[in-house]
C-alpha cells in the first residue's frame, strides 16, 4: 500500500514518513502542492496525507484539482486549523477525513487504515427516495449530482440501511471506525450531508432525535 505525505515542515514530513514506513507502508513525500500534483501524475496512491497551509499551492487547491480530474484517492488533511468552519472548508474541497495538529501517530495510522479499508471495499449502487448513490464515483444524484467523500458515502449508506435511529456511538464505531474522534464528528458529517441533499433538491431528510439520527423520505415518487 502506497501513501503520499504532503507537508512543508521538513521535520514533521520526515517524522510522518518514518512512522508510516514502520507500519509497512510504502511512502513518498512532497513539500508543496505543485510537487504533490507532480507525484500523483507519476504514481498511483492508496491515500494522500496532506497539510493545508503550504507554499506554491495549498492543500485545498490540490484537492480541487484532484476532484476536478476525477481522482478519488482518499485524502486525510493534517492541519493546525481545527475550527468547525475550517473542517467544513476542507470537506467541501473533497477531503475524506480531517486530523487537527497536534496529533498522535497512533491516531494517524488508525485513520489511514479506516480510509483505505473503505476505499478497498466494493461500494454498491443504492437508491432511496428520490436519490441514487453511485458506488463507482461516490456521487449522489437527483436533479443534479454532488460528490461524496468516502465517509459521507458510508454514513449515507448506513443510514439508508437502517429503519431505526442510529446513535452517535453506533455511527462512530461502524462508519468512522474510531470512537476517539474529534468533537461533534457525526454532527458535522450529518450537517454536511444535509447541505448536499439540499443542493440537489432532494426530499430525503436526516432527522435527529434523542436516540440518534434517522433517514426518511416525504416526497412523491410517482
Amino acid at each position: 500500500m502506497k501513501i503520499l505525505v504532503v507537508e512543508d515542515t521538513k521535520d514533521l514530513n520526515k517524522a510522518v514518513c518514518t512512522a508510516l514506513s514502520l507500519e509497512a507502508y510504502a511512502v513518498d513525500s512532497a513539500f508543496d502542492g505543485e510537487e504533490a500534483l507532480s507525484c500523483m501524475k507519476e504514481e498511483s496512491y492508496d491515500c494522500v496525507v496532506m497539510d493545508i497551509m503550504m507554499p506554491r499551492l495549498d492543500g485545498l487547491g490540490v484537492l480541487k484539482i484532484m476532484r476536478e480530474n476525477h481522482n478519488t484517492t482518499p485524502v486525510l488533511l493534517l492541519t493546525a486549523k481545527s475550527e468547525i468552519e475550517d473542517r467544513v472548508e476542507g470537506l467541501d474541497a473533497g477531503a475524506d477525513d480531517y486530523l487537527p495538529k497536534p496529533f498522535s501517530f497512533q491516531e494517524l495510522t488508525a485513520r489511514i487504515r479506516a480510509l483505505t479499508r473503505r476505499a478497498e471495499s466494493s461500494w454498491n449502487d443504492i437508491s432511496y427516495g428520490d436519490i441514487r448513490l453511485d458506488g463507482s464515483t461516490l456521487a449522489m444524484s437527483k436533479e443534479s449530482t454532488v460528490r461524496l467523500s468516502s465517509l459521507e458515502f458510508s454514513l449515507m449508506r448506513t443510514l439508508i440501511s437502517h429503519e431505526e435511529a442510529l446513535s452517535e456511538e453506533y455511527l462512530l464505531r461502524h462508519v468512522f471506525a474510531d470512537e476517539k474522534t474529534y468533537e461533534n464528528t457525526v454532527l458535522l458529517y450529518v450537517s454536511y450531508l444535509k447541505k448536499k441533499l439540499n443542493a440537489i433538491r432532494s426530499d430525503v431528510l436526516i432527522e435527529e432525535s434523542a436516540d440518534g439520527w434517522k433517514i426518511s423520505y416525504e416526497g412523491d415518487l410517482s
